[in-house]
């Protein structure tokens, strides 16, 4: 740059002088006051709005607010209607008795002497009886009214029928039960099989010993007797497991404990019979 030039020159042509101002360095440091100069002035601007916007903004919702009208509300009393009262209903009319009509006790006829004949039993005509009952009774004398029969009120008390305590069913809705079920029964059996397992073999009578008992409501056990292989040694285990088993389960018969007969079966085999 030339010497008569430098004292006027700007500070960036000073800078750039010889070099590229085409490179955009040059514009961006040329033009940096106003760019910054047109920030400001378009900040400015925006919040010059935003400004405008909310005064705006508040003198409408005053007057929207200006424009409610406050209402004074009185609270009157509400009276309370009295409940209407129920009068009760009136007492039923004394029962009348009906009218008593006139009737003529019945006499059979009978055959007697002249002699012995009475008036007062004589048989009057049809026409002139009215109605006929078992005694006399004085009374309207219409034919066509109609004596209603007399009618004795019950006054005895029904029982029920007595439960006869002796009474042992042989069928009844639940039977009895050995106390904790079949499973537990099949444990009692095997267990009275082993103790006698010697004499049961001994007697080489293998089979299945049915045995019949009775129940009682507190599931005592009694009458207890073998119905097949009578005379065996199996019978006399069944017999004997039954009478010193535990207590069972009593029988159920319309929703009450009853006395009832129970079959029992136990089946025993030989060891070599053993599947």
């Amino acid at each position: 740059m030339e010497v008569n030039k430098i004292l006027n020159a700007d500070f960036l042509d000073i800078l750039f002088d010889g070099r590229n101002k085409d490179y955009g360095a040059y514009e961006l440091r040329k033009n940096y006051q106003r760019r910054l100069t047109t920030a400001l002035l378009i900040t400015a601007g925006v919040a010059l709005l935003i400004f405008i916007s909310v005064i705006v903004s508040r003198s409408v919702g005053n007057s929207d607010k200006a424009k409610v009208k406050s209402t004074d509300v009185t609270l009157s009393e509400i009276k309370q209607e009295e409940p209407q009262k129920i009068e009760p209903p009136p007492p039923p009319p004394p029962k009348q008795e009906p009218p008593k009509i006139e009737i003529t006790k019945f006499t059979p006829p009978k055959i007697v002497e002249d002699e012995k004949f009475d008036e007062k039993q004589e048989v009057k005509e049809q026409e002139e009886i009215t109605n006929v009952g078992k005694i006399d009774q004085e009374g309207i004398k219409d034919p066509e009214v109609v004596n209603p029969p007399k009618v004795e009120e019950e006054t005895k008390v029904v029982e029920a029928p007595k439960e006869d305590e002796n009474q042992v069913f042989t069928k009844v809705e639940v039977e009895a039960q050995f106390p904790g079920g079949e499973g537990k029964w099949n444990q009692y059996v095997q267990r009275e099989v082993e103790k006698n397992i010697d004499d049961l073999v001994d007697d080489g009578q293998a089979g299945t010993c049915e045995v019949q008992f009775i129940v009682d409501k507190e599931g005592n056990v009694s009458n207890v007797e073998a119905l097949t292989m009578k005379g065996s040694k199996l019978a006399e285990v069944a017999v004997n497991a039954i009478k010193r088993g535990p207590k069972w389960i009593p029988a159920i018969q319309n929703g009450r404990q009853v006395k009832a007969w129970r079959r029992q079966k136990i089946t025993f085999r030989l060891p070599d019979e053993q599947p």
